[in-house]
């Protein structure tokens, strides 16, 4: 692995003082590889919104760091998620999003799974000496909800969901997040470490400069925070989820917190997603990581359920919709300039402003679950 003992301490010392993390934090594959033992096989991340998935059947497959899984809603109403492969020889078994009905059938050599992912039909295996279909189930991760929002983790150890969170359902509750529903999402493969997409997500100083033209140069505070999550909240009088000075579509919330009032949130829930809660919406920036180098983003939207009964919702949604999609690629084109910068063999990490509290914060969390 190319991280310098020096380089790690620089990184990690008061704010006044640190340095950029060196470059193999997002370029060496070894590194990716260690994340994936330590980080994303141990924690909780976020697949979807529970709605998206409203009947029995309704699935969604995925591809996470570790391994193709499934998401899936039972006869008996409960979500479920499997790793995505028959327990013969191996086949994916279920591609994109739909619905199979009652039953999922291997595309190899027809082995068969109930919606509950018990074992249904296997041809020719009745010589198969101590074979049990009981046995030999789809392979189930653990999965929770909290508001709707869907969990999984490879591991049933560790701190539950609810721990792992900390205070932030409580910082939310003013919000009604439960009471949301996603009307929109976009998928974008993007060219960078998975690092540099939620680093950028929590620091405004570069919001000015890379998006002059949209959200333009914004000022935050950074909050102290409860659990595996960071947080700056962005201060402003309104919701700054659509562009322009113009009052947003839609009105705030009934009954913010004082603290919600104040501005929109922008989180890092640990290790792969941004939730940005404003006054009237909430989106999201969902990484995927595939390579060091490469990393899916899903960005999705959410507002509350009463909104979408009004005759001209998504007219007043577009804006909405405008401003995720085009801010998001705008820090894409910036981050896969990054990245390239980063493989630079003079490549010498720099010092951080004051403003990059945040990102110091998220590296060392990972840093720290390294144990290097």
């Amino acid at each position: 692995m190319s991280l310098e003992r020096a380089d790690l301490t620089a990184a990690t010392q008061p704010l006044n003082r640190a340095r950029s993390m060196p470059a193999g934090f997002y370029t060496d594959p070894a590194i990716f590889r260690k994340e994936r033992e330590r980080v994303f096989l141990k924690h909780w991340f976020f697949l979807t919104r529970a709605e998206e998935l409203p009947e029995a059947g309704d699935y969604r497959a995925f591809d996470s760091p570790g391994g193709p899984i499934v998401l899936i809603r039972g006869n008996d109403g409960k979500l479920r998620c499997f790793a995505n492969y028959c327990r013969h020889r191996g086949s994916i078994l279920l591609e994109g999003k739909g619905n199979v009905g009652g039953k999922i059938t291997c595309p190899y050599h027809a082995w068969s799974y109930l919606n509950d992912g018990r074992l249904y039909g296997c041809p020719d295996m009745k010589d198969a000496e101590g074979f049990d279909k009981v046995e030999n189930g789809l392979v189930a991760l653990d999965l929770d909800t909290w508001e709707g929002f869907v969990f999984a983790r490879f591991t049933k150890d560790g701190p539950s969901l609810r721990e792992h969170l900390g205070d932030f359902p409580d910082r939310m509750t003013s919000h009604k997040l439960g009471a949301m529903r996603c009307t929109w999402s976009v998928t974008l493969d993007v060219a960078c470490n998975w690092k540099l997409i939620l680093e950028n997500a929590v620091e405004t100083y570069h919001t000015g400069i890379v998006h002059r033209d949209t959200v333009g140069a914004q000022q935050s505070r950074s909050p102290a925070t409860k659990g595996d999550w960071i947080a700056i909240q962005v201060i402003s009088g309104r919701s700054i989820a659509t562009l322009g000075t113009e009052q947003p579509p839609f009105p705030p919330i009934d009954g913010l917190d004082e603290e919600a009032k104040l501005g929109t949130w922008f989180t890092v829930v640990f290790p792969t997603v941004q939730f940005a809660v404003a006054q009237d919406c909430l989106w999201w920036l969902n990484t995927r990581p595939v390579s060091e180098s490469r990393t899916v983003l899903e960005v999705g939207g959410c507002f509350p359920e009463d909104r979408l009964a009004l005759p001209d919702f998504e007219a007043r949604a577009l804006p909405y919709y405008d401003r995720w999609e085009r801010v998001a690629k705008e820090d894409v084109g910036i981050l896969e300039k990054q990245q390239r910068a980063l493989g630079s063999a003079l490549y010498k990490p720099g010092p951080l402003s004051w403003r990059d509290d945040m990102v110091q914060a998220m590296g060392v969390w990972v840093l720290d679950r390294l144990e290097l």
